[in-house]
């Protein structure tokens, strides 16, 4: 298996600085699918006012529309996941990119409720398998001990992807006609179609992989997308599930509707709103690079349970706090609170390509990872269903609190995989 730094560098960026051309070239283009899959899903949320105003949708079926995404998020995650342990981590990871790609251009066109609502759900098939088989082809060419500042850092990516959304979402937009400006960054969104021209298919693949699909084929082994509820994988699988849903609902159950706070309870136009969320997401990419380190140095279980806390404090005081609607509070409140939502997110791929054993590596981290983004569902509509009862603030609080909790409750039973090398199907069992 290819190994990309020595053990001694434990410097952020060491493990780049000796990697070869071909782990580099790896790293780039999954870094730069995930930062444009990101913005291509943060679009959505940051334009759910433009995008209800120009289909005349209502705030429950903006909601139900991305929901429905991640659902098929879900269902496109598992299903790429096990085609990639089975034919293959690169030549997936094309096929994927190709398909969100499409669709995120296609939906730029939709002149209904019933239309936007297919061209998202078709759309997410694609994109959520897009970051769990790139996590898994670059994790099982890096060595252990830089396993998470190499993910980590391509999981920074979704930092500049939702900046480059906030700036489609609010300044760009509000420069064009309402009409054309939220299908104007849809139709941006083909742009990672370019990236399936810097992956090459088998050779791509990591020597581990290789092995164990040998030795499958030699023994007559299938894995179908069921193996990771197998006995000795079950637990395992509900776990990584339930971490996955704490930590993207906490989000998800505020971000969804970050804007549309911002503008109603804060008095922000849209277009400074989504300057606003902008720099949010600046603080999000030194969260990413900063737990990146941490779950190498301390763990990943650790990382995850600092970053947690960190985010339920954060979130308490950007939506509670007397800010105002005043840059020089709400600017350095938002950047705090962005270091910790999106910084959990950094220790996903090293953990998970940790946790699941070769032959259903992908599988498994697609599947759980996809089941909380789908799951996360349930936090978002709860904010909406609050929302009749209550400020939309605190339902977004309260709904964000209980995800997280659920994350940190997950990490109390999981084990701890950090410097540990990858294992095959047997020593899981």
């Amino acid at each position: 298996m290819a190994q990309v730094a020595v053990e001694t560098d434990r410097s952020l960026t060491g493990w780049y600085r000796q990697s070869t051309p071909k782990v580099r070239r790896v790293f780039w283009t999954c870094a730069g699918a995930w930062g444009l899959d990101s913005m291509d899903g943060f679009v959505y949320q940051y334009m759910i006012p433009a995008i209800m105003a120009g289909l005349g949708l209502t705030l429950a079926q903006a909601g139900s529309i991305a929901s429905a995404n991640y659902f098929a998020g879900a269902i496109g995650g598992w299903t790429g996941g096990w085609l990639a342990d089975r034919y293959g981590r690169a030549r997936v990871l094309q096929v994927t990119i190709l398909w969100f790609s499409i669709f995120s251009f296609l939906s730029g066109f939709a002149q209904n409720y019933e239309q936007l609502l297919i061209l998202r759900i078709l759309h997410g098939f694609g994109f959520g398998a897009e970051w769990a088989v790139g996590a898994v082809l670059l994790g099982e060419l890096v060595a252990p001990a830089h396993r998470g500042k190499a993910l980590g850092a391509v999981q920074s990516a979704a930092g500049p992807g939702s900046m480059m959304a906030a700036l489609l979402a609010g300044p760009i937009a509000a420069a064009l006609p309402m009409a054309l400006g939220w299908r104007v960054a849809f139709f941006i969104g083909v742009l990672p179609a370019l990236l399936v021209f810097f992956v090459r298919k088998e050779d791509d693949d990591a020597d581990i992989f290789k092995q164990a699909k040998a030795r499958s084929e030699k023994a007559g082994r299938t894995f179908l997308p069921v193996a990771i509820f197998r006995p000795e994988l079950r637990r395992l699988t509900a776990l990584a599930c339930l971490l996955a849903l704490g930590s993207q609902g906490a989000g998800f159950a505020v971000s969804n509707y970050l804007t549309t706070f911002l503008s109603q309870e804060r008095g922000l136009s849209l277009s400074v709103a989504g300057i606003y969320v902008l720099f949010n997401s600046l603080g999000g990419f030194f969260g990413f690079l900063t737990n990146a380190y941490l779950s190498d140095r301390l763990g990943r279980r650790q990382a995850f349970r600092y970053f947690a806390v960190g985010f339920i404090i954060a979130v308490n005081l950007y939506i509670f706090l007397p800010l105002g609607n005043s840059a020089f509070t709400l600017l350095p409140a938002g950047f705090c609170y962005g270091f910790f939502q999106f910084g959990i997110y950094a220790s996903f791929g090293p953990y998970f390509t940790e946790l699941f054993p070769t032959e259903v590596r992908a599988t498994g981290q697609a599947f759980a990872y996809n089941f909380g983004r789908a799951s996360s569902a349930l936090f978002i509509q709860g904010v909406a269903m609050l929302a009749v009862y209550m400020p939309l603030s605190s339902g977004m609080v309260i709904m964000a609190c209980i995800a997280q909790s659920c994350a940190i409750l997950a990490t109390l039973f999981l084990p701890e995989t950090a410097g540990h090398k990858l294992k095959d199907i047997s020593s899981a069992a």
